[in-house]
């Protein structure tokens, strides 16, 4: 799997050959376009909303002095930043790149450190690594705040199914899929495509998603919860129906999948907000 999704080209049902080639260039040339629609932009932002009010004062307090200068200086505003690394720091976002994800080599979605996450190159070992450099207040105000943006960030990729895989379609990204008559791709579809699909703005989306029922609080949080929930996500690409039969996206499908898109979010919302305050929190009051 790679990290970025990309939307695949609108080739399906090709009607004759010069249809075909003057297709493919028109995609060429929309593709920049259509890879920033690719949880994108709107599900990393949801999940870092979900969890600012659900922070300790003393948690709250330092996440505002570490992202003082920011441009917006809330987890709203840093939530895609991990995505924005190749354009502001090419060399990190190049080493950071299998950060975003895990393939799970086991088919009953068992997590192996060794085999899916060698040197601790994936969302867990990174999730488990900034979070611990995030804690540690002996380490430079620089340090801990990249690594708050890595955390909001990774938190919500490792909520979104295809993030935690099993890889061998790349998380959904080889996976083609026809959606209202239009080429896609799985991945894309769980990034950005099914929320788009509601209609919905940021804030209403807030709404809708703080209005589903909260998840049990964890406390104190375990120190194996992020490999905890790569195997809750993995096990959702495994639930029947997750592949739609024919690689075609009804509206059938959008009705069973997008709740459980909410309910990824909604826990992933209510895990980020638990991992910052185990972070940055009071700990008498966990």
């Amino acid at each position: 799997m790679s990290a970025p999704a990309r939307l695949c080209p609108v080739l399906l049902r090709p009607r004759a050959a010069r249809h075909r080639r003057r297709g493919a260039l028109l995609l060429l040339l929309l593709a920049p376009a259509l890879d920033a629609l690719a949880w994108g932009q709107l599900g990393h932002r949801l999940v870092a909303g979900m969890a600012e009010p659900h922070l300790q004062p003393q948690a709250r307090a330092e996440v505002a002095r570490l992202l003082q200068g920011e441009v917006e200086p809330t987890l709203t505003g840093i939530a895609s930043w991990a995505d924005d690394l190749r354009s502001i720091d090419p060399d990190l976002g190049k080493r950071s790149s299998r950060w975003h994800y895990v393939n799970i080599a086991d088919p009953g979605c068992v997590f192996d450190p060794e085999t899916d996450c060698r040197d601790g190159d994936c969302v867990v070992g990174a999730l488990e690594r900034q979070a611990a450099i995030l804690a540690d207040p002996t380490r430079s105000d620089d340090e801990r705040r990249q690594a708050l943006k890595f955390v909001v960030h990774f938190v919500g990729d490792v909520h979104q199914p295809l993030h935690a895989s099993h890889g061998t379609d790349r998380g959904g990204n080889d996976y083609q899929v026809n959606w209202n008559g239009q080429g896609s791709n799985l991945h894309s579809l769980w990034d950005s495509g099914l929320l788009r699909s509601a209609g919905l703005g940021e804030a209403a989306w807030l709404a809708r998603l703080q209005a589903l029922p909260a998840p049990a609080p964890v406390s104190p949080l375990p120190a194996e919860a992020p490999r905890l929930w790569a195997e809750q996500s993995c096990r959702r690409v495994n639930a029947p129906g997750f592949y739609p039969r024919g690689h075609v996206v009804g509206q059938a499908y959008v009705d069973a999948q997008l709740p459980v898109a909410e309910r990824q979010l909604r826990l992933a919302g209510d895990r980020l907000a638990a991992v910052l305050n185990a972070a940055l929190g009071d700990p008498a009051s966990q």
